[in-house]
């Protein structure tokens, strides 16, 4: 539970103010990968957002990496990672998520997905990411 309160900690300084559904935003710092946030569905007591980066290829096709789904519970004061889709790291399979079996496997891919998260999230507020709703363009 403790990277769950770690991780909303840090979305809301990433985050201060909750847009409603369906906003997208686009955080972008000199030098650095625009960070992309979708608002997916805005309840009082949860949030989902997907947060990720978006690089383009020679054929205009844009892929999203890492792409993750965050659930905020604003009550709980938690955040955590409900999907991730990583090409490139095959452990933090997104079916694995799904499995609502508290089996030793998907508890560590969970703890694994949301460690990464965390750090991720760090590194992020220390490149000066944010996401203040008077400055963002849409996405």
């Amino acid at each position: 539970m403790d990277v769950y309160e770690r991780n909303y900690i840090q979305i809301r300084r990433l985050l201060p103010v909750m847009p409603p559904a369906g906003a997208g935003c686009v955080s972008q710092i000199a030098g650095g990968l625009d960070l992309h946030l979708y608002i997916i569905e805005r309840c009082r007591y949860t949030s989902e957002l997907i947060l990720t980066y978006q690089f383009g290829q020679n054929d205009s096709a844009l892929i999203a990496e890492p792409n993750l789904r965050i659930r905020v519970y604003h009550d709980a004061r938690q955040a955590e990672a409900a999907a991730a889709h990583l090409r490139h790291y095959p452990a933090f399979a997104v079916n694995t998520l799904a499995n609502h079996w508290a089996d030793s496997a998907s508890l560590l891919t969970r703890w694994r997905i949301n460690r990464f998260l965390y750090k991720w999230l760090g590194y992020c507020l220390r490149q000066g990411h944010g996401f203040a709703t008077r400055t963002d363009r849409p996405a």
